[in-house]
C-alpha cells in the first residue's frame, strides 16, 4: 500500500474553500489535468484517466464520491476493485484562512502511479484550487 498526504494554506474560509472543492460539475479545474470526473447518479461517478490506457483514448473508473459539507470533507473512491481511495479535509486558521489536506491511498502496489508523480499531481492540484477560490473572490 502506498499513501500520500499533502496540505496548503488559502486564504479564505473554509465553507468558501469547501464548496469550491466540493463542486462536483468544476472537479476537472483543480483535479490533475489528465483525470475527468463525470457524475452519474451520486455518490456513483465515473472517472476518465487520460494516462491509465493503453492507447491515447484512456480509461474510464467506475467510483463513489462522497463530499460531506457540515465536516468540511470528501471521500472517494474506486466502486469495483478497492484499489483506489482519497479524502480532501478542509479546516479554518482564523476567519479567513483555511487549510486544505488531501489524502491519497493506492492499495495496489502494481497498479500505483510513481511517488514523485503523485506528490507534484497533489502540489499542482492544490495550487490550482487556491487559484479556484482567489479567482472566485474567495
Amino acid at each position: 500500500m502506498s499513501e500520500y498526504e499533502r496540505s496548503r494554506t488559502i486564504a479564505a474560509p473554509p465553507e468558501v474553500v469547501f464548496d469550491r472543492a466540493g463542486d462536483v460539475d468544476n472537479l476537472d479545474e483543480w483535479l490533475p489535468h489528465d483525470l475527468h470526473v463525470h457524475p452519474g447518479d451520486l455518490p456513483a461517478v465515473t472517472v476518465h484517466d487520460d494516462t491509465g490506457g493503453q492507447d491515447s483514448t484512456g480509461q474510464d473508473f467506475r467510483a463513489l464520491l462522497r463530499t460531506e459539507r457540515d465536516q468540511l470533507r470528501m471521500e472517494w473512491g474506486t466502486r469495483d476493485d478497492g484499489s483506489y481511495a482519497g479524502w480532501l479535509q478542509v479546516a479554518g486558521i482564523g476567519d479567513a484562512e483555511s487549510e486544505v489536506t488531501i489524502h491519497l491511498s493506492f492499495f495496489d502496489e502494481a497498479h500505483a502511479p510513481p511517488g514523485a508523480a503523485v506528490d507534484r499531481a497533489l502540489g499542482d492540484s492544490l495550487e490550482r484550487l487556491a487559484g479556484q477560490v482567489d479567482r472566485r473572490g474567495g
